[in-house]
């Protein structure tokens, strides 16, 4: 008879690659996969032969499975299986509803262990190369969902909005406009904005423009989730925006080279 045990696995942004070790150990010690939509199914591939392994959904926009019933397969495999892994996008405790299932696993005896992952709040941006701080441009970020569990706008957006803040805004898409707007009304129009749909995969797509603009940019473009909205002055580093130059020192090199030469 197995302990059971549960796993709450972060997966990453959505390549693949961006797992860490500890992830995959655990994927490959794994009695049961309980994977969600935004898990990358490549990562199945580390499994024994020998795991159960279940697809439940869990995005915005898909759930095959309630969350009342993926606590319940939870507890079952646990004690049925043994070592239980709920491999979820990203990080497990950023917008993953992690807490819910540590609970009621606690709740039946089931230890339970964190295996962080990279968050695509974090990975998305930096592989478009936009820093969410920059010396000179802002100090902070803010991470927000953009609608609560009641399927309002989050009030956070409100004050994240008044900021000099780099805003990343998760689940939002069918929120666009109106969380544009809120931004219009913190005199916010021409503060850039990047969007990018299925970022660190193969089907990534990114359109940038301004608070002001980016609605329509994006129904042009066909954005859809899984995305995230960027909103702040460090979207204008990105690589598109910038001209390329020859750096002070390079000139400075070249010149000292020139009159070793002659």
């Amino acid at each position: 008879m197995k302990t059971p045990l549960l796993s709450l696995v972060g997966a990453g942004p959505g390549d693949p690659e961006l797992i860490t070790l500890k992830a995959i150990k655990a994927i490959r010690q794994a009695d049961v996969i309980l994977y969600d939509a935004l898990a990358n199914e490549e990562l199945l591939s580390y499994a024994s032969p020998e795991a159960v392994t279940r697809f439940v959904g869990k995005r915005y926009g898909c759930h095959a499975l309630s969350q009342s019933e993926i606590n319940h397969l939870i507890i079952e495999y646990a004690f049925s299986h043994g070592r239980v892994v709920r491999l979820k996008g990203g990080d497990p405790f950023v917008f993953g509803r992690a807490q819910e299932e540590i609970e009621i696993a606690r709740s039946h005896g089931i230890e339970v262990e964190i295996i962080p992952g990279i968050s695509s709040a974090l990975a998305v941006p930096a592989t478009q190369m936009i820093p969410l701080t920059c010396r000179g441009i802002n100090e902070s970020f803010w991470v927000t969902t953009g609608t609560t569990q009641s399927g309002d706008i989050s009030a956070d957006i409100k004050l994240a909005a008044q900021s000099s803040a780099t805003v990343i805004i998760l689940m939002a898409m069918s929120k666009l406009e109106p969380i544009m707007e809120i931004f219009q009304q913190h005199d916010k129009n021409e503060t850039p904005v990047a969007i990018i749909q299925d970022g660190t995969t193969d089907k990534e797509k990114i359109i940038i423009g301004t608070v002001k603009d980016i609605v329509f940019r994006s129904q042009h473009a066909g954005i859809t989730n899984p995305a995230i909205i960027i909103v702040g002055e460090v979207v204008s580093l990105h690589p598109s925006l910038i001209k390329t130059y020859i750096a002070p020192y390079q000139k400075s090199d070249e010149k000292k080279q020139r009159n070793l030469r002659s």
